[in-house]
């Protein structure tokens, strides 16, 4: 009788198991969508020629594209993010860093946007293309709540090193004309709600100007003037959005200065921020290791983003 008992209890046990199981994957079903961010002829081409390039890692070079991979989870928490990928604005780190935390945000109810950008030295006219088209991108998120079932008042943008560039830039100047009106997309805000940056790359001006995004975006001869114009720690102010903040102390590609200093200008401005600074991880851990003191962002970001109203 006891050992009935025991195998009764161990097959509900591993029923109980299987049903948790399904309920995770049920959650975080990828369903995708790809949308284009400009309809009609790009700004400011020609452009590459020729096929996108993407090597074994999932980095992506090589774009004329630009678009949104739209993550839509099963039950939708009413926000959305905008996720940007690092890559020095010499690639996009899509495998490690944008498509992780796309399907992570979106087991969590987040309607995840993933952003294909273009790279400043792809034959474009101005290496601004990767600001035309995150505000581009940013616009079109707030103008697709009601299709996608979040609220316009609820947008966020996250970026990765570069892509912390990139979301900085876009979170401090949202009203920067980087290109011409186009449609009525663009009469829309592209300022987020929320802001989360990750390992970014902030300042431009010295000590700090010896990143590979800095030489990919302003060239090998810096000029001051520019530098302080991409420094988006000088452009913070009371209208800047709530933001998070996460680094490594050991961080040898974008020093934890970066967002000590943006976090320096936020609390002066009173913007609410939060910063985490951890003693090991380096730099490109984009979703971070079990274990290592960088996957604990992924707790202190949705704590963070709970406290304020945002999840």
């Amino acid at each position: 009788m006891k050992t009935k008992l025991k195998l009764f209890s161990k097959t509900m046990l591993f029923c109980i198991g299987l049903v948790s199981i399904q309920k995770v994957k049920a959650q975080s079903i990828n369903r995708e969508e790809i949308i284009p961010l400009w309809n009609r002829r790009l700004p400011d081409g020609p452009g590459p020629g020729g096929e996108e390039v993407v090597n074994d890692k999932g980095s992506i070079k090589n774009i004329s594209e630009p678009r949104l991979i739209v993550h839509l989870p099963a039950h939708p928490n009413g926000t959305a993010i905008l996720v940007i990928s690092g890559g020095g604005y010499a690639y996009l780190n899509e495998g490690k860093e944008s498509g992780p935390a796309a399907n992570w945000l979106q087991s969590q109810g987040v309607v995840a946007f993933e952003l294909i950008y273009r790279l400043p030295a792809e034959h474009w006219a101005t290496s601004d293309v990767p600001f035309e088209d995150g505000q581009r991108a940013m616009r079109i998120i707030r103008g697709s709540a009601l299709r996608f079932g979040y609220s316009e008042h609820k947008v966020g943008i996250m970026g990765f090193s570069a892509g912390g560039h990139l979301a900085a830039m876009i979170e401090t100047a949202p009203n920067k004309l980087f290109y011409k009106t186009i449609d009525d997309i663009d009469r829309l805000d592209a300022r987020p709600d929320f802001a989360v940056l990750l390992y970014p790359v902030i300042t431009m001006l010295p000590p700090y100007n010896k990143t590979r995004s800095e030489k990919e975006l302003l060239g090998q001869y810096m000029d001051e003037s520019l530098e302080k114009i991409y420094s988006p720690e000088l452009h913070v102010d009371e209208n800047t959005p709530p933001t998070f903040l996460a680094q490594s102390l050991d961080d040898p590609i974008s020093p934890a200065e970066n967002s000590k200093m943006m976090f320096a200008t936020l609390q002066k401005y009173h913007v609410k921020s939060e910063l985490h600074l951890f003693p090991i991880g380096g730099h490109g851990w984009g979703t971070g290791r079990v274990n290592s003191p960088a996957h604990k962002w992924l707790r202190l970001f949705k704590n963070w983003a709970k406290g304020n109203g945002f999840f």
